[in-house]
């Protein structure tokens, strides 16, 4: 609770020198519903998340007879315009709040404990939240629910023995900020240790964008075969990563499908539209049903599929078992 009032304060304090940084608009009366989304950041998973929840939201409220007005505002990537939107959204008593990404959520969070809060394109939210005593099974508890991006991360484990069977260095790149995306890390790392194949895994932390280019090079340098996890800054800069690791011909494994096509050679893909979708599934059952956010339990995308980037794979020499799918195929 403490944490979440200095996080208030803090964003006050801020509020009037970010405005202008961000846009608002402001809140329509003439609608039944006004909901909020603040994304942390333009890449394809998380507009394809927001898409399939804005499409799915607005025709259940047209099918339902009601109205819906939706305040979409992007972050920029930067975490304090994503407490600047929140508290906004907050001010403005908006009926319901989806925050697409993890620091995302954790801003709208801080900001209101009376307001429902879904989030997609979230990991794992008792790391992402700080929850204790946290039953997945019966909700979280709180005013916060939503998606997870997660895919089996010892299918993911699996693919770099399937894929890259001689490699034994693994370079674990993450974004240290992100707890979501260290705790995928972490997952695999131990994932890949319990198979007793001798592998060495090492993990390679930046802190922002800045520093990105850096920390690849060494990892490049450094080891036989990468794994990148759903990160979202890691998903901003494909091309950077692509570019070092193919010149070193190290090959990536990728925690989403969007990563993978710019600089991985295999993925297990969800579908962030389809997540998206989910989302306002839960969020009809809120505004037009009145269930409680905090009965509601986090849902996952139950068909992951394996999928894999054709071009890169032949750049490398990687032989791809039949049951992967070709991305865009």
């Amino acid at each position: 609770m403490l944490k979440r009032i200095k996080s208030l304060l803090l964003t006050v304090v801020i509020f009037g020198a970010c405005i202008t940084a961000v846009g608002f608009v402001p809140r329509d009366t003439g609608y039944d519903y006004t909901v909020g989304i603040v994304q942390l950041v333009r890449h394809s998973a998380l507009d394809a998340a927001t898409q399939g929840f804005t499409d799915s939201l607005t025709e259940r409220i047209q099918a339902a007879g009601k109205t819906v007005k939706i305040d979409y505002q992007d972050a920029q990537n930067e975490t304090v315009n994503c407490s600047v939107i929140a508290n906004n959204f907050v001010a403005k008593k908006y009926d319901l709040i989806m925050a697409n990404a993890t620091a995302a959520l954790q801003a709208c969070y801080n900001a209101t404990e009376q307001i429902p809060i879904l989030g997609t394109s979230v990991t794992v939210y008792d790391v992402a939240l700080g929850l204790t005593d946290y039953n997945a099974a019966e909700g979280t508890g709180t005013n916060v629910s939503g998606t997870s991006d997660l895919a089996p991360l010892a299918e993911q484990a699996n693919m770099i023995a399937e894929l890259v069977p001689s490699a034994r260095k693994v370079g674990l790149l993450y974004c240290s900020s992100e707890a979501n995306s260290r705790y995928q890390v972490e997952e695999v790392a131990r994932c890949l240790e319990e198979m007793n194949m001798g592998y060495e895994c090492e993990f390679y932390a930046f802190s922002d964008s800045n520093d990105l280019s850096a920390v690849v090079e060494k990892m490049a340098a450094e080891s036989e075969v990468v794994y990148v996890p759903t990160d979202n800054t890691v998903a901003s800069n494909t091309q950077l990563i692509n570019s070092i690791c193919s010149r070193e011909r190290i090959p990536v494994v990728a925690g989403e499908e969007g990563i993978c096509s710019g600089c991985g050679i295999a993925t297990l893909s969800i579908s962030y539209y389809n997540l998206g979708v989910r989302t306002a599934e839960i969020a009809a059952r809120i505004l037009l049903d009145g269930e409680s956010v905090g009965d509601i339990p986090i849902a996952y995308d139950d068909s992951p599929v394996k999928k894999y980037n054709a071009e890169i794979c032949e750049e490398l020499g990687i032989a791809v078992p039949d049951d992967y799918e070709p991305i865009g195929g």
